[in-house]
C-alpha cells in the first residue's frame, strides 16, 4: 500500500517489538514442549516407542535439546537463530508425519489428527518465514 508514491507503514513505529513477542510467542511452544518431555520423560519414551520411533531412548535427548536449545536461540532472536527456526521447522514437519498420520484413521480421530497435520505446517511456515526475517535482521 502507498501513498504518494511512498509506502505507508501501518505499525512501522511498531515492528521491533512484534517482532520480539512473536518469535517469544512461536519459541515458547518448544521450550515448554522440551521441558515437558523432560519432566514426563518416561511417559514421552513411550509414546515415542508407540509409534515406532527408535531408538527412542537416544532420539529424546536430542529431541529435548533440540527443543529447547533452539527454542531459546528463536527467542533471543540472534546468532544462529535462522538456523534454529529452520531446524525446528524440520522437527516440526518430521513429527508431523510420526504423530499425526490421519491418512490411516477415519472419523472423527482422522479429522482431529488432521487439523493436527495442518496446524503444525502452518507452525512449520511461520518458522520458515521468522528464519528469513530473521536472517535480513542478522545480517544488518
Amino acid at each position: 500500500m502507498s501513498y504518494k508514491g511512498k509506502p505507508i507503514r501501518l505499525f512501522f513505529p511498531f515492528a521491533p517489538a512484534m517482532l520480539i513477542a512473536g518469535r517469544i510467542g512461536l519459541a515458547s511452544l518448544f521450550i515448554l514442549g522440551g521441558i515437558n518431555k523432560l519432566l514426563s520423560y518416561g511417559s514421552t519414551l513411550d509414546n515415542m516407542r508407540n509409534v515406532g520411533l527408535e531408538p527412542a531412548g537416544v532420539l529424546l535427548p536430542l529431541v529435548i535439546a533440540l527443543e529447547i536449545g533452539a527454542g531459546s536461540l528463536v527467542a533471543i532472536g540472534r546468532w544462529m537463530a535462522p538456523l534454529a527456526a529452520l531446524g525446528l521447522a524440520g522437527f516440526t514437519l518430521a513429527t508431523n508425519l510420526a504423530f499425526h498420520d490421519f491418512w490411516t484413521m477415519e472419523g472423527e480421530r482422522a479429522a482431529f489428527e488432521l487439523s493436527l497435520f495442518f496446524k503444525n505446517i502452518s507452525i512449520a511456515g511461520a518458522l520458515i518465514f521468522l528464519a528469513g526475517a530473521l536472517s535480513k535482521e542478522v545480517s544488518e
